[in-house]
């Protein structure tokens, strides 16, 4: 079997790729606006705040999960979520440098 094409990019390409693949999802970017409007969130609360059944919210906030973008804290019975602040840097660095190289380029 052949290597898998993501083993010819660099491990940042591939880290940049897994967040804006997590991120390309209209439900999951309703979930970060929710997490910023709140101090500390329960996985109800998100249920109650879309439009989407709870399964399918558990399956978009594991997706945000697995790539980093969001932490999950326990505590009793119950999933309180906030931002990963390191990976929303770590996306700003990324469209920061590109938008310093693109400075005075045109096409």
């Amino acid at each position: 079997m052949g290597a898998s094409k993501s083993d010819s990019f660099s491990e940042d390409h591939n880290q940049l790729a897994t967040l804006f693949k997590a991120l390309s999802h209209p439900a999951r970017i309703a979930i970060i606006e929710y997490l910023l409007s709140v101090d500390t969130c329960i996985c109800g609360d998100i249920v109650n705040e879309l439009p989407l059944a709870q399964p399918t919210v558990s399956q978009h906030l594991s997706a945000l999960k697995n790539a980093g973008i969001i932490k999950g804290n326990i505590e009793g019975t119950a999933i309180c979520y906030c931002l990963n602040t390191e990976t929303f840097e770590k996306i700003e660095g990324y469209f920061f440098s590109i938008t310093k190289k693109l400075k005075g380029k045109c096409c």
